[in-house]
């Protein structure tokens, strides 16, 4: 710039001296008054140490006044003078400041300054346990892990970290923690959030299954780029990680004593490797029974002669679980037998479901070849004792998050053999292990909200039921009336039942497989039947509510108004006689036929592609592996395992993870279709009111007796009998605005209404089309086929001509208004006006006329989708499959509702069923 008059030297914060404070008005450093130095921020100005604020106009307009020496301190908010009291010390800042553990005090209660500041000692013994805030103004409770450790505010000689108290325990995880970040050309950083944070959250993670604490540790871990050190003794981020993963995936240590027939102790040997387990296996497979969380299932047959060569000695176990205690030393509980072979006093006492009649015992066996000897020890025995069916049963303590267990027990079943061919015989074995809770409580919510919502359903219902009647003109409650209503109950109740059976089986899914220590175990057998029971009767309340649909639209009355005028008129001879006389030109049927034709392509037409619905979800469940999510244990694993193949899958996750995938893509598809592709490249529905307006063609659909819809097709430019160069010239004025609007009303772009009819103008239509009937009854039966369509075309030209009179306001008994509904009845579905003397016509741009198409029904047809699909995979337990039989069911009905739309079609609109392509 040439000139520099309105120039400022250029100032900051850091150009100031401690007697002067930057003011931004000025943008330069002004200086502070008398007794007074800058503020911290160095925005301001501040009374020195020892001096009191007098009076404050703003940051550079306060007045300090020194203390006197009774009272050298200054008050926390620098207005008055104090006197510390013994054992406090006056600070920097010329203030009192408290001994560690205490609160200072300078006020009462009710805000009067006090002479004296006390310092108050935090009360830290039960149940206070209070500690000093941040302010040391207000005595808080001090957090739950000093509590939980050492029973008061003092950490002791525990590890504090992050604010938290820890109990020390070694053998856990190495304490010495990396905090030092080296980013690109070797720059180091000594993070601070790594020191404050690091240790905390790993230890959280570790002990408390913190979920919280476990995402702040992988974060972390990213923080690092996801590297591992292991050149030094120090654990950083990923390190840390990575031990927790493998501490909290834990194993059941059973250990087995093992002694001979005599009684001798030979040695102890671990479960794994498949000690317990009679059928032969790959190690991984057999270790998989002991993984902690993962419910096992192993079967096999094997032969006789098998078991007589491997077991030739018989060996006997007392099983025990290896535990830590909590002094940190292994620790070893005996694991009960429930024998359901043993009978006392001639019962077996053990298969009874109540367990305070069992008779519980220590010590087991495999295979007994050595009692069924009768002539001697070296001889083949007679009988075979064989433990055919073995069962670990574990159960979870309820309400914890650290994975705390019952003592296991073990549920055996011997089988007696015979020996005759040993070559021959075979015996079926098998072996398990169960993970069972207490979940009354959870099944007791899923109860009250299937209550809850089935008692809204049946209040929607019998809105929806009102809206019928009134809909019909039929004020009496009949039994049409109750039929009607349990019709509607059944499709609100299925998507009650849906509901909560698809926020069930997503519960499990996300609390079961997401968590890192097992603290939720998966719904019972029975409780899990119970929840199939509500998933089959969703999918028969959809079914029944599918077919009712389908039934409204396949009966449906429809009829295309043709406002076409004859151009001219022509000249043609009287039969039997040379008599000329002058006729109207006739107008061409083909605009009719076409539209008719666009309304029978569209009666199916979904937003949902269903090839592309099949290849997505099998892709993302068979390749992408989500899958393998159904398994019954708490491991989120993507890709298949030796451990998945004989872990069972659990039906509530199958039913869950089908869902959820059924449904995500679905919705995708809808979304995509309603934002992109009909916005962008072609939406069919549109399109069609488009066909209506260019052909001068338009649209009733009665729905019910009294109510439908109505799509005004009346050409704007009066003719669309053209040739190819009037129409497009139509076309073009059109664009350029250059004509009128297409609306019903003038000046408007409305083409799509609801209409709500008066009973006369029903009555009026069913008598134009009563004669049509005539020829159906036997009692009305006409001479001829000729005289059927010369019957037909009367019909059809009186309706045509009654219509148009209607919509061109021509008949004066006989008028409608047009108006928009009110947000209540939107919302509730319901006219609450009945048209007496004139029809009404609503305005209606969300094209509510396509609930009578496949397009405004996308929610029903995708919900029952997913529950067909769902109930396939669950009595197949294949997901392939399920989607073929889906696929195939769509077809089905889509042959269906277009077959039969197209005779409905043809027979309300008296359009012959061979020009219906």
């Amino acid at each position: 710039m040439r000139s520099n008059s309105y120039s400022l030297p250029f100032k900051t914060v850091e150009n100031c001296t401690k007697k002067q404070s930057f003011d931004i008005s000025q943008m330069a450093c002004v200086r502070c008054g008398p007794h007074q130095q800058r503020s911290s921020d160095g925005m301001s100005c501040m009374c020195l140490p020892g001096y009191q604020l007098t009076s404050n106009n703003g940051r550079f307009s306060i007045t300090c006044k020194k203390c006197p020496k009774l009272y050298p301190a200054v008050t926390q908010d620098g207005w008055n003078c104090i006197r510390c009291s013994s054992g406090a010390i006056i600070d920097n800042n010329g203030r009192c400041q408290c001994p560690t553990g205490q609160i200072l005090v300078e006020k009462t209660f009710s805000g009067i300054p006090l002479t004296e500041a006390k310092c108050i000692l935090c009360n830290i013994i039960s149940p206070s346990f209070s500690t000093p805030d941040t302010s040391g103004s207000h005595c808080i409770r001090c957090h739950e892990t000093f509590i939980e450790t050492t029973q008061s505010c003092d950490c002791q000689s525990n590890i504090l970290t992050g604010g938290l108290c820890f109990l020390l325990h070694p053998k856990d995880l190495t304490f010495s923690v990396v905090t030092n970040i080296i980013y690109e050309q070797g720059l180091k950083v000594s993070s601070a959030w790594f020191a404050t944070h690091l240790k905390a959250s790993a230890i959280a993670c570790l002990r408390f299954a913190n979920l919280t604490a476990c995402q702040a540790v992988g974060n972390m871990c990213v923080m690092i780029m996801n590297s591992i050190d292991m050149t030094t003794n120090l654990d950083d981020a990923c390190t840390l990680y990575h031990a927790i993963f493998k501490k909290t995936h834990m194993e059941l240590q059973f250990i087995l004593a093992k002694y001979d027939a005599r009684g001798y102790f030979l040695n102890w040997e671990k479960a794994t490797g498949g000690t317990l387990q009679l059928c032969p296996d790959t190690i991984p497979r057999l270790n998989a029974a002991y993984i902690f969380g993962a419910t096992y299932q192993q079967s096999c047959a094997l032969p006789v002669s098998k078991l007589l060569s491997t077991y030739g000695e018989t060996y006997f176990y007392d099983i025990y679980i290896l535990y830590k205690g909590e002094d940190g030393e292994d620790k070893l509980r005996a694991i009960a037998i429930r024998n359901l072979n043993l009978q006392y006093n001639g019962k077996f006492v053990n298969r009874d479901k109540m367990m305070n009649t069992w008779y519980l015992t220590r010590r087991i066996f495999l295979v007994d070849t050595l009692s069924g000897r009768e002539m001697n020890l070296d001889s083949q025995p007679r009988v075979i004792r064989v433990a055919s069916h073995i069962k670990i049963s574990v159960n979870l303590v309820p309400n914890t998050l650290q994975g705390k267990i019952f003592p296991p027990f073990m549920t055996i079943s011997y089988t007696d053999i015979k020996i005759q061919d040993p070559d021959q015989q075979t015996i079926s074995i098998s072996f398990s292990v169960e993970y069972q809770m207490d979940l009354i409580t959870a099944f007791q919510n899923t109860k009250i909200a299937l209550g809850f919502l089935s008692g809204l359903s049946a209040i929607y219902s019998m809105l929806k039921t009102a809206s019928w009647k009134r809909r019909i003109g039929s004020p009496l409650i009949d039994i049409p009336t109750v039929l009607k209503f349990m019709l509607f109950y059944a499709g609100d109740l299925a998507n009650t039942f849906f509901i909560v059976t698809f926020g069930t089986g997503l519960y499990w899914l996300i609390f079961f497989k997401g968590q890192r220590v097992l603290s939720v175990l998966l719904p019972t057998p029975s409780q899990e039947t119970h929840f199939i029971c509500s998933v089959a009767s969703a999918f028969s309340l959809k079914f029944l509510q599918l077919l009712h649909k389908l039934g409204n639209q396949l009966t449906v009355d429809i009829f295309f108004i043709d406002w076409e005028r004859p151009k001219g008129k022509i000249v043609k001879s009287i039969a039997g006689g040379g008599d000329i006389k002058t006729a109207p030109a006739p107008v061409s049927i083909w605009r009719t036929y076409f539209v008719a034709n666009e309304w029978n392509n569209i009666q199916t037409i979904r937003k949902i592609n269903p090839i592309f619905q099949i290849l997505a979800v099998v892709f993302l469940l068979e390749i992408v592996g989500f899958a393998n999510l159904t398994t019954m244990d708490p491991y989120t694993k993507m890709g298949s395992s030796a451990e998945s193949s004989v872990t069972p899958s659990s039906r509530i996750l199958r039913y869950g993870v089908a869902a959820t995938i059924w449904l995500s893509v679905g919705l995708i598809q809808i979304i995509f279709c309603t934002s992109i592709y009909e916005r962008f490249v072609e939406d069919r529905i549109s399109q069609f009111i488009d066909v209506c307006s260019i052909s001068n063609i338009s649209v009733i659909i009665l729905s019910y007796r009294c109510f439908g819809y109505y799509i005004h097709g009346r050409s704007v430019h009066g003719h669309a009998d053209t040739n190819m160069e009037e129409m497009n010239l139509n076309l073009k004025r059109e664009a350029e605005n250059l004509c009128g609007q297409r609306g019903l009303i003038p000046n408007t772009d409305i083409e799509t209404f609801q209409i709500f009819i008066t009973s006369k103008v029903r009555e009026q239509y069913d008598k134009i089309r009563e004669p049509l009937n005539w020829t159906r009854t036997p009692g009305h039966l006409v001479n001829n086929s000729g005289d059927a369509v010369e019957q037909r075309m009367k019909a059809y030209n009186t309706t045509n001509r009654f219509l148009g009179s209607f919509i061109d306001h021509a008949l004066r008994d006989m008028d409608y208004v047009v108006q928009d509904k009110l947000l209540l009845e939107k919302i509730i579905g319901m006219e609450l006006h009945e048209p007496i003397d004139k029809t009404i016509f609503y305005n209606d741009e969300n094209l509510s006329f396509t609930d009578v198409l496949y397009y405004g029904n996308e929610g029903t047809l995708l919900i029952f989708d997913t529950l067909f699909f769902c109930i396939v995979d669950l009595a197949t337990q294949n997901f392939i499959f399920a989607s073929f039989l889906t696929y195939i069911q769509q077809k089905i009905f889509q042959f269906i509702r277009n077959a039969v739309g197209r005779k409905n079609l043809a027979a309300k609109t008296l359009i012959d069923e061979r020009f219906l392509l």
